[in-house]
Formats: C-alpha cells, structure tokens, sequence
C-alpha cells in the first residue's frame, strides 16, 4: 500500500470518528497499519478534527519512529504500535475518550453483556484493564497503557473482544483495518450507555444467559455465521 492510500484511509477513519459525535475538539485518535511494509498511518498530535487533512496523517514505523510526516503523532502513538506487535490480526486501533465508555473506564468497572445487543458484537464483557502502577507512570507512560491492554487480553481472542475499557482513562477499540475499528468504537459507546441505562432501571439486571450469548455471537460471526447476505 503507498504511504498516500495509507494516509487517506487513517484520515478518512479520523474524520468519521468525528462525525460520529465520539470526540471533541482533539480528544481521539485513529491509526491504519500496513503490517506488510511494518508502519502505520496515525492522526498527528493535537490538531483539531475541523482543521484535520490527509496530508497531516503520520507514517510511523513499528519502532515509533517517523518515517514521513512534517508532524508529531499523536501521544498514543505508542499504544497502537504495541498493540499491533502484539495482536497479529488487527489493522486498526481508535481511542477515544466518549462519554459513557469513559464513564465506565473512569468507574474502572467491566461492562457486563446484558443482552442480544451486546452479545452481537462482543463475545462475553467488555473488559477492564488493571490500574496503572505508579512504577509504570515512571517507566512509559503510553507505552504501559499497552501493557495493560496485552496483560488483560492474555486468555481473550483480540476480534471475539474487539474493545477495551482502560482503568481511569477511557476506551481502545480494533479491527482489522482503521475503518473496522472506528466502528466498534460507535458499538462501545452504545453499549455503555445501554448497560449504564438498564442499572438504573434495574440495579440487580441479570445477565444474558451463555446459551443465547453463543447464539447471538456466532450467528454474526465465524464460520456458521447466518446473519446478512452472502
């Protein structure tokens, strides 16, 4: 993939994040990997989405070192290449900082499956990262932020768990490509605000059953997924 079409694919991504109403004024970020050619292409560091062009987006190599760019990436830049290192299927990480996913980041708490809305998207919780150490702020802070995704995800499947809530911060979501991972943030968001909805309705909402957890998860993925047109 040329460095254009990888630009123009993060800068679209960024723009829809956008659109989408799930960042203010800088507070987010997209990045699109070439796992072949090892770099990505990664929003640059506090530019305003209304200012934001194609051009702007910065090619990053896996070692967080520039490669094309008159610009600085963005602080997350380091949180993305560690999670592309270490989750071979994704080519797409969004954070964002939206209201209710962040609500529960900042509440440090999973977001439980209360039904078929989530169970279609998400295969079990959204999980929560462990707390940041204080040995951790000092060591590399958006480096560690990985570090606390990887460590969560050690006995979860990155693409049956496309989404994290992180500890006090907000939430990181993936894909298989920039596009992908901008709409599971979208998904995050609306889940958040369905399950923070149903516990205020409900304190001691049960939670969705295996049974129909597996059903809806699988008729929308995998290889007996029915769900759609062919």
């Amino acid at each position: 993939m040329s460095y254009l079409e990888l630009k123009r694919q993060a800068f679209e991504a960024n723009m829809e994040l956008n659109a989408r109403g799930l960042v203010i004024y800088t507070w987010g970020n997209v990045s699109q990997l070439d796992r072949d050619a090892g770099v990505m292409a990664i929003k640059p560091s506090g530019v305003p989405y209304e200012e934001l062009k194609p051009e702007h987006m910065v090619i990053v190599d896996m070692d967080n070192k520039i490669v094309e760019g008159s610009m600085r990436p963005s602080s997350d830049t380091k949180t993305h290449t560690h999670l592309y290192r270490h989750f071979d299927d994704i080519g797409g990480v969004t954070h964002t900082h939206s209201t209710y996913a962040t609500a529960w980041a900042q509440a440090q708490t999973p977001i439980p499956c209360y039904g078929t809305t989530h169970a279609d998207f998400v295969y079990g919780e959204v999980p929560c990262t462990a707390a940041m150490t204080d040995a951790q702020v000092e060591r590399d802070y958006e480096e560690e932020t990985g570090v606390q995704i990887t460590d969560r995800f050690a006995n979860l499947k990155p693409l049956e768990v496309p989404m994290v809530i992180v500890a006090g911060h907000a939430p990181f979501t993936w894909g298989v490509n920039a596009e992908k991972a901008v709409y599971h943030a979208v998904v995050l968001e609306e889940l958040a605000k369905m399950a923070s909805l149903t516990l205020e309705v409900n304190q001691r909402a049960p939670l969705l059953s295996q049974a129909v957890l597996n059903k809806h998860y699988n008729r929308k993925h995998g290889k007996n997924a029915y769900y759609g047109q062919k």
